[in-house]
């Protein structure tokens, strides 16, 4: 919206050094600041009308984590600082043109929604177990098939929509159309949808201990935001020899608008935290790091790029697994871990939460960093 002001005003009356805006770079940075800024000044203000709606996270008692029983009473629901920080930024600096927007801004404010669900029966209904599973994999499912019918129907993508980069081989790319033009759907659609599912999960699952599901969020965002700008330009695609997509950079102002959000909710979600994001910002934050890398076509990087998310899924997956098989052959459940997700099984050994907390943000930003250093290791 702002750009194409700024544009009109560039065209109009050609004043000095307007001419910047129009740059991606300059643009993502002004998101980043915008985003940091609206979360920064709405922030307290959202704190204080969650706290007066009585919106506060309430702590179990008979899990053994003592450390967390302070943090009873702590307004939860925060996530609606990310989805601000983050919508308002993308819709002031990003081409409204690009055929990215409205699918990108749809996963935030479609999947902070279920979210956002999800919290008020756990908050006001007092219901733990909070939406039902079914209804929560069906918003996420929805959201899939929305993206997936972006990508593949969109005018613009014909021709590189089912493909996809495969990592550590160069001039190798993946079409998920193999079974022919018109049955190409049949292996994408699924995808994107686990996808989506998948990576929104891990997040939701990763958001247990202060500040941890936002800064490896933040970390995730900024290197999707190089590979956007990278895919965006003909002269970095030919040299790193990816697939270039045309109009790609401007998803580097919306990654760039989520990382100034992410920022400024850890303002207020570092230890000890003044709110929580709850399911509302897990969700939407999850889901929009998926997408974002099904757009540039680099989810196969994933796995790399959301390790932390990963190791945390799989440590629940394991722990319930191991815990049913031996109750099935012994009859006494044994644990593979203290306490699953993994980072409880840190805090049980007795680190400290802000401890656990650094350490995996020091191991997303490695995993961040080797996942750019893919494009070349090939």
């Amino acid at each position: 919206m702002l750009y194409w002001l700024l544009d009109l005003i560039q065209v109009t009356y050609d004043p000095p050094g307007f001419g910047v805006f129009g740059f991606i770079t300059v643009r993502s940075a002004l998101a980043a600041v915008t985003a940091l800024i609206i979360s920064l000044i709405f922030g307290g203000r959202i704190i204080n009308w969650l706290k007066g709606m009585q919106l506060k996270e309430t702590v179990r008692t008979d899990i053994g984590l003592d450390s967390h029983l302070s943090k009873a009473g702590t307004p939860s629901m925060g996530g609606i600082i990310i989805i601000l920080g983050t919508v308002i930024p993308t819709l002031l600096w990003m081409r409204l043109d690009s055929p990215y927007l409205f699918p990108i801004v749809f996963v935030v404010l479609a999947l902070g929604a279920v979210g956002f669900v999800d919290d008020y029966i756990k908050i006001i209904k007092k219901d733990k177990k909070g939406l039902m599973g079914r209804f929560k994999i069906a918003g996420q499912v929805t959201v899939g098939i929305v993206v997936a019918s972006f990508l593949y129907f969109h005018p613009d993508f014909q021709g590189y929509n089912t493909i996809s980069t495969v990592p550590f081989l160069k001039d190798v790319n993946i079409d998920y159309a193999f079974l022919g033009e018109s049955l190409g759907w049949v292996v994408f659609f699924p995808l994107v949808i686990f996808v989506i599912t998948g990576v929104s999960n891990a997040v939701n699952l990763t958001d247990g201990l202060d500040g941890l599901a936002t800064g490896t969020s933040a970390i995730a965002a900024m290197a999707l935001a190089i590979l956007a700008y990278v895919s965006g330009r003909v002269d970095f695609s030919n040299f790193l020899d990816i697939i270039y997509l045309p109009g790609a950079g401007e998803l580097t102002v919306f990654c760039s608008a989520m990382v100034g959000a992410c920022f400024g909710f850890l303002w207020y979600n570092t230890y000890p935290a003044e709110v929580f994001m709850g399911d509302t910002g897990s969700l939407a934050l999850g889901g929009s790091i998926a997408a974002v890398a099904l757009m540039v076509h680099k989810e196969l990087l994933l796995p790399i790029l959301c390790g932390v998310f990963v190791i945390e899924t799989l440590s629940v997956i394991l722990q319930t697994g191991y815990f049913k098989y031996t109750k099935k052959q012994t009859g006494v459940g044994q644990r593979l871990f203290l306490m699953a997700p993994i980072h409880h099984h840190f805090e049980k050994k007795g680190w400290a939460e802000p401890k656990i907390v650094v350490r995996f943000w020091i191991i997303a930003i490695l995993l961040a960093i080797f996942t750019i250093v893919t494009l070349k290791l090939r």
